[in-house]
């Protein structure tokens, strides 16, 4: 699979198989997201990786899923993430804005794990202070995102949208997205209505 195609398949997983992934796959794509651009060179960002069954649990209470469709679109019992990538923000390598450069390594890590047959879902809807003090994290290190990982359980269609951005589930459980069609978003030489 090159890289367009693994962009027009990727889609947000929820639903994950109770599979361990080996930790060199995790180390891989930390590797994948180290490796992206960053500001001024600064690399700011950092990253704890949790499999451990336990640590997997507590990282779980601390998420909401899928806001549009709560509770519908939270991982069930026995299809939880097997695994997540940490994303930290270390504010002694960058004191300022570290969002891109996290978004940059995520996108990397998102796309290597697809790569690799392994879902994912970005999360951002997080109990900042509760994960904080489960990771025992210092007062210079910030949490900017969770990378939620495992072998995936479901298979989410796009669809093209009409009235509605909201992601939605069918009668099958299927999850339904929609995307924007490209002549909504692509303009030529100047932007026009």
């Amino acid at each position: 699979m090159n890289v367009y195609e693994a962009i027009i398949k990727r889609r947000t997983i929820r639903r994950f198989k109770q599979k361990t992934i080996p930790f060199e796959t995790l180390k891989k794509l930390v590797n994948a997201g180290r490796l992206a651009p960053s500001s001024a060179n600064l690399q700011p960002i950092e990253y704890i990786v949790i499999d451990g069954s336990d640590q997997v649990e507590k990282v779980f209470g601390t998420l909401k899923w899928a806001g549009y469709i709560s509770p519908a679109g939270n991982p069930p019992p026995g299809e939880k993430p097997v695994a997540y990538i940490i994303v930290l923000a270390n504010k002694k390598k960058n004191p300022g804005n570290c969002e891109r450069d996290a978004a940059a390594a995520i996108e990397n890590m998102i796309l290597v794990a697809m790569e690799e047959g392994i879902g994912s879902c970005w999360l951002g809807s997080i109990d900042f202070n509760k994960l904080t003090d489960i990771l025992e994290l210092p007062e210079h290190i910030k949490i900017d995102s969770v990378l939620a990982l495992g072998y995936s359980n479901e298979s989410p269609r796009i669809e093209e949208i009409k009235d509605s951005v909201k992601y939605w589930k069918d009668e099958t459980g299927t999850l339904h997205v929609p995307k924007r069609k490209i002549n909504d978003v692509l303009f030529y030489n100047k932007y026009s209505t």
